[in-house]
């Protein structure tokens, strides 16, 4: 007699619980050995003592069956063994037992007979000739329910009983679609006795005076249902009254107490939606309004139940549709934000144990199998079948998927299922959560129960995680598997036997992916692939991963096209490749940049170093790790270095063009905010700024045999001055010199003219380049007055002409470039200007008020949309920028804290000194952040200055996806831009008018 420890019963109790059923002697070997191979030996032992004191004398024909009858044996030990929740039923119903003794699964047509007979159900007058399911149950109320549960259970019990019991004797093993296909019959039965149930509840002795369809939807419609899941339904009627809407709802209130959760939620309009609609109805919702999603969730509608006549007319009206759906404009963004959702839906700390949700889950396989047959089943209607194995099948046959790559999925698509499955059996309830990996019993009784064999050293739970963790990352390839590698079998031809993708099934498949130019996206890829030598062998080898990240982003056919003009430039720059293939994050990051800004991407195709920044550091990101001071002095130190001009600019613009390449990379990647972009840009302008005043002060000096006869600084305004530069900036700046001791005052002011010329005209020299535009315009007397004055000048002219607008200006001035003390001579006497004693007189501000209306008026560009311009337009940056200045002017003699050339910091400085509520600080900073953010990605993606932002569609989804908004919310971006300014522009009026 083995002892309990070697049958695998660890309980303390199971001595005694085999002593209460006389297993203790020899004959009864062979039941402990059966029972030590149940999921869970414990467990069923547990519930067979149970069961004896529940059926009482006939323990003894259970028992000798038991003793006699293997496939009994097989069948109750799995049964008890894997589910605590049949283990109750048995109990609580001490005849469901003999159930299991039946060598076969009862047919279809015997479970409908019997889930009708359980309420007294008979056919409604005329459908046994039309083949409808409509009945009327002679049973209603709660007693009508648990009748319903009953049977309902035991058919799912002995469902169970046979689709387990291989786990304990040497049984025929059901299969995976076999249990789906019986359980969603079973779900068709349960729901036609229901809606027996409904009928006679609504309509009692009356006639049913409504033809009424039920459409199974999802998992039920695929027949590929769970134990323990919703059934998706979607009701169609004639008419669709309140008759038809009471019954409906009768039969999923029904249903849900009865059997499973019944869900009518992807009905037109969702749960907002009528619960019954006509078949007409049905046909305008789908043709008019219905989402990309809808026509998904259709791929899987079945006649189910009820007037089948009227739900095959239903299938015959909206299929058609379903094979259109991808050549919607909107297709490829829905489709992208259904799986963005999915994903969200999964705590972080659960999606490694979520089977459904989880990365390399389920839905993963579902959703580009589902992809795939709306892509290519336009053509090929072999494809429109139900069941996403079947799918997979006839995507396989007709070669949209290689072979190996759909038996392998099918193969951990089926696995993970049957997880599924036995963990919903074990309660009968409805979860996707693995236990916790460390959880040895838990994960045990999973690998008993899923029949998982044990391989070498390995014990189940082992065995079992082995065996997650290789089905789990084949399906995490699921995209390179499923739309990728195909394409590049396609354009490659190196795989013939394999694969037998078309140009035009490629391009179909580019065209889903999101690709406005599927046929020059095919070109692309297929002279990246056939790159020679060693670069095509990892072209073909990294190239799924990247063209999956480039489908990601909102402009793939420009991410494509960048790509290969980057592979082609990298020709000989063996880093390159190698980087992309063993760093999976700078190739990701990489793909996203190149799909979402030309900006970015011109800079890169020039400054490729650049790349190497994108992977982490220790300490991080390396493209934030870098200090832009650092930079800055790299920048000045290289460039006067060079002797000769030309290499002096050229060394300047490489460094710049770094920097900008990397700072606008951390932008896009959303690893720096709207103030440190703006602050770094600034950083880089002042040191090429810096650089070239002094290598063209440098070869003054040598062309002139002696040192320079002034200093010079160079006074920034405008957003330089106040450090807040976006891409689009031009350098207001201000040119100040003075004579150095014993030099001529005249000849040393037509000197600093000739520098500060030379600085402008070297840096503005076209360029592949931004531009280097050196803007002198807030000079005294504007474009009428000279370039450069000396000190005395500037503090004379302010003092005896300057108009209130060139008052305004100097708010913003700052030193940043040149002769750093002469620098601050100037803003020492600037501060005499801007900020006098008693503050401004009522005239200048009267005047500011009056020019700022002007502005308004007159500034906004012909047919420009003033909601939308981002820098006039309404409560844009110079709405709030006029506020802060006038602001500014009217208290800064008071409060030293606005002695400050920043607009946000002096908004903290107007909110800390309450000379704003702090609500209205609050709106005025939020439209700043919002306007510049959104004038910053105008740049990214068109690569030149734009200031108004697009209305709704498609050119505007690349705008937000590179301010940060994911790319199907771009509505929402322009909604909370118009909202932002719209609010702050109340508060500038308030202002302005106070």
């Amino acid at each position: 007699m083995p002892s309990p420890g070697r049958l695998g019963l660890l309980d303390a109790a199971a001595r005694e619980h085999l002593d209460a059923l006389d297993w203790t002697d020899e004959p009864s070997v062979d039941l402990l050995w059966s029972l030590s191979r149940s999921p869970d030996a414990d467990l069923a032992l547990r519930a067979l003592v149970r069961l004896q004191s529940s059926v009482g004398d006939e323990w003894r024909d259970v028992d000798a069956l038991l003793r006699a009858d293997k496939h009994f044996r097989g069948r109750l030990f799995a049964v008890l063994g894997a589910s605590d929740a049949l283990g109750d039923h048995l109990v609580a119903d001490p005849t469901a037992w003999r159930l299991l003794t039946a060598a076969e699964l009862p047919s279809v047509d015997a479970a409908f007979a019997t889930m009708l007979e359980s309420v007294g159900a008979q056919p409604e007058p005329g459908t046994l000739e039309s083949g409808d399911k409509l009945f009327r149950a002679t049973e209603t109320g709660p007693a009508a329910v648990g009748k319903l549960r009953l049977a309902y259970r035991n058919l799912v019990l002995q469902l169970a009983a046979h689709d387990l019991a291989a786990t304990v004797e040497d049984e025929p093993v059901l299969r995976l679609h076999e249990v789906g296909a019986y359980l969603a019959d079973l779900a068709d039965a349960a729901l036609t006795a229901a809606l027996s149930v409904a009928i006679a509840t609504v309509c009692g002795d009356k006639e049913l005076t409504t033809r009424l369809a039920v459409i199974a939807m999802g998992k039920c419609g695929a027949r590929e249902l769970n134990y323990v899941s919703d059934v998706d339904v979607v009701f169609v009627a004639e008419p669709a009254d309140s008759t038809s809407s009471r019954i409906a709802g009768e039969m999923m209130r029904i249903g849900s107490l009865a059997f499973f959760e019944v869900d009518a939620a992807l009905r037109p309009e969702g749960k907002a939606g009528a619960l019954t609609r006509t078949l007409e109805s049905h046909i305008a919702y789908y043709k008019r309004w219905a989402k990309t999603w809808e026509f998904q969730a259709l791929l899987k509608a079945r006649p189910m139940t009820g007037d089948l006549g009227l739900a095959r007319d239903y299938i015959a009206a909206v299929n058609p549709m379903v094979w259109t759906a991808a050549e919607r404009e909107d297709f490829v963004p829905e489709v992208q934000a259904m799986r963005r959702r999915v994903e969200s839906l999964v705590p972080e700390g659960l999606k490694e144990r979520n089977l459904k949700l989880g990365s390399g889950g389920l839905r993963d396989v579902e959703f580009a199998v589902q992809l795939l047959q709306m892509v290519h089943g336009r053509v090929d209607e072999s494809l429109r079948v139900l069941a996403t194995v079947d799918a997979l099948a006839a995507l396989t046959a007709g070669g949209y998927v290689g072979r190996d790559d759909g038996a392998n999925l099918s193969a951990s698509y089926q696995f993970l299922r049957l997880l599924e499955h036995r963990l919903q059996l074990q309660r009968m309830s409805r979860t996707h959560l693995l236990p916790t990996f460390d959880d040895a019993a838990g994960m045990r009784w999973l690998a008993r129960a899923a029949h998982i064999r044990l391989d070498g050293d390995l014990d189940a739970q082992g065995a079992l995680l082995a065996e997650i963790r290789r089905h789990s990352h084949r399906v995490r390839k699921l995209h390179e598997k499923l739309f990728y590698r195909p394409l590049l079998e396609a354009v490659t031809r190196f795989n013939a036997d394999e694969l037998t993708l078309s140009d035009e099934s490629a391009e179909r498949r580019l065209s889903a992916l999101g690709y406005s130019k599927p046929e020059r996206a095919l070109s692309h890829i297929r002279a990246l692939a056939s790159s020679p030598g060693r670069r095509g062998q990892v072209q073909l080898l990294i190239l799924p991963s990247l063209l999956e990240w480039i489908g990601r982003t909102p402009d793939p056919d420009a991410g494509l096209l960048n790509y290969r003009r980057l592979s082609d430039e990298m020709v000989g720059n063996d880093w390159f490749l190698r980087l992309l293939r063993d760093d999976g994050v700078v190739a990701e990051r990489l793909m996203k940049v190149l799909g979402t800004s030309a900006y970015i991407a011109e800079l890169l195709v020039r400054s490729p170093e650049v790349i190497q920044l994108y992977s982490d550091g220790s300490d991080g990101p390396k493209l934030t790790s870098v200090d832009s001071a650092d930079v800055a002095s790299g920048l000045i130190a290289s460039t006067i270095r060079r002797r000769d001009l030309k290499q002096a600019v050229a060394v300047a613009r490489s460094h710049r063009r770094a920097e900008l390449a990397r700072i606008a990379s951390a932008d896009v990647l959303g690893m720096m905010d709207v103030p440190q972009v703006c602050a770094a840009l600034s950083s880089v302008w002042a040191a090429v700024l810096n650089a070239a005043l002094a290598v063209v002060i440098t070869e003054s000096e040598r062309e002139r045999g002696k040192v320079a006869p002034a200093r010079i600084a160079v006074i920034g305004m405008g957003r330089l001055g106040g450090g807040e530069l976006g891409y689009g900036s031009d350098a207001d700046v201000l040119f100040v010199c003075n004579p150095v001791e014993g030099a001529d005052e005249a000849d040393a002011v037509k000197w600093a003219q000739v520098v500060a010329e030379r600085v402008r005209t070297m840096l503005g020299s076209p360029s592949a380049d931004p531009p280097l535009e050196v803007d002198t315009g807030l000079r005294p007397e504007g474009r009428n007055g000279p370039v450069v004055r000396t000190l005395a000048a500037y503090a004379a002219y302010y003092d005896q002409w300057a108009q209130p607008w060139e008052i305004q200006a100097l708010l913003r001035a700052h030193q940043v470039a040149g002769d750093n003390d002469l620098g601050i001579e100037f803003l020492l006497m600037a501060d005499r200007i801007r900020y006098p004693q008693g503050g401004v007189s009522n005239d200048a501000v009267k005047e500011i008020r009056r020019i700022k209306a002007r502005v308004d008026a007159e500034r906004l560009p012909r047919g420009a949309d003033p909601a939308l311009h981002t820098k006039l337009g309404r409560g844009g940056l110079a709405d709030v920028e006029w506020t802060v200045q006038l602001m500014q002017l009217r208290y800064a003699h008071e409060y030293q804290s606005l002695h400050n050339t920043s607009t946000l910091q002096s908004l903290d400085a107007i909110a800390e000194e309450g000379l704003l509520a702090l609500d209205d600080v609050t709106l005025l900073k939020d439209a700043w952040l919002t306007a510049t953010e959104a004038r910053n990605a105008l740049v990214l993606v068109r690569g030149k200055p734009v200031d108004e932002l697009p209305g709704p569609g498609k050119t505007l989804r690349p705008i937000a996806f590179a301010a940060g908004w994911p790319d199907d919310q771009a509505a929402e971006f322009l909604e909370n831009y118009l909202r932002v300014t719209r609010r702050a522009k109340a508060v500038v009026t308030k202002v302005f008018g106070a």
